[in-house]
């Protein structure tokens, strides 16, 4: 059996990646699926406010 088996791969700088840092944080994941569709569904909306033709 080699060594390195059930061994997490050594990076040199020791630094954690960005993405696994976002997904491992279970509030930011949280806060970020409530702000994505708010936001949206907020655009979305003034885009079809804006639509609509003014009464004569």
């Amino acid at each position: 059996m080699p060594e390195s088996e059930g061994k997490p791969p050594v990076e040199g700088d020791g630094r954690v990646p960005f993405m696994q840092r976002l997904l491992d944080n279970p509030f930011l994941l949280l806060f970020l699926g409530i702000l994505v569709p708010t936001v949206f569904y907020l655009l979305w909306g003034i885009m079809e406010i804006v639509q609509i033709p003014v009464a004569p």
